[in-house]
């Protein structure tokens, strides 16, 4: 199976979805196929790509219930190499029904298994919370990627999240590794943003991306026509930074980039 990475962060707003989105269509424009699985009951993901999010009725609930094979919930997308599985609202009931389950926190990586070699990388787009679908998505990934993004609260509920992840590697799946933190939102302009991302290289070292996805208002209008950046202005400083992000992760797990 392809190398499994969530996009994980219990903050809302530091630039998760907009990862994972843009970091899928730059692998697929590398001649990487990727699968995206939209884990987040907000849906963005799936409306990110050009799906209308009303018009899904099989997609991630589906798959954690165990009442659909993951061939039966892949959508194709506009991208180039890139397969879609959807979420929808329902998928904010999933919690409650699956907290009685047995083995409630490995339903995705066992739904997974059916995929084999299919792909080269999955990307979980999270849930803004450290809940049973963002365990689930942590005990079914190979590692964890983290976006920070460059403002004043960036580094407030990290210590949580790196707790969660340490639990999971204790508990649930001992090979899960973090991927790396990616510093979002960067404006250089900003005093600001230069003090967090300073601060977040002290303490992280080499567990942050060179890569920095720079402010970018192309990055911010993609989502609203369905597009990724790299689909909506391939020139834009967005794309470069995701493109550039997709290249690093390919030279760290050592693939011809």
């Amino acid at each position: 199976m392809g190398k499994i990475i969530a996009i994980a962060n219990q903050k809302g707003g530091v630039g998760k979805t907009t990862t994972t989105v843009n970091l899928a269509a730059s692998l697929g424009v590398l001649e990487k196929k990727v699968l995206l699985i939209d884990a987040d009951p907000q849906a963005n993901a799936t409306s990110g790509l050009g799906i209308d999010v009303d018009s899904v009725e099989k997609g991630t609930y589906q798959l954690l219930e165990h009442t659909l094979g993951v061939d039966d919930v892949i959508l194709e997308t506009d991208s180039p190499n890139v397969d879609l599985i959807p979420a929808h609202i329902d998928l904010v009931a999933i919690e409650i029904e699956l907290v009685d389950k047995d083995n409630r926190e490995y339903m995705l990586k066992e739904a997974l298994r059916g995929l084999g070699d299919r792909y080269d990388y999955i990307l979980i787009d999270c849930a803004p919370s450290l809940g049973l679908l963002t365990l689930n998505a942590l005990t079914a990934a190979d590692s964890v990627m983290i976006p920070i993004q460059c403002e004043y609260f960036a580094l407030e509920g990290l210590g949580k999240l790196l707790n969660t992840v340490k639990s999971v590697q204790k508990i649930h799946n001992n090979d899960l590794d973090i991927e790396g933190m990616l510093l979002t939102m960067y404006d250089s302009r900003l005093r600001l943003s230069n003090q967090v991302v300073e601060e977040v290289k002290k303490h992280f070292a080499d567990m942050v991306f060179d890569t920095i996805i720079q402010r970018n208002v192309r990055l911010s209008e993609a989502p609203s026509y369905g597009e990724s950046i790299i689909k909506y202005d391939a020139s834009s400083k967005g794309a470069t930074n995701y493109l550039n992000l997709a290249n690093e992760i390919l030279k760290k797990n050592k693939e011809k980039v």
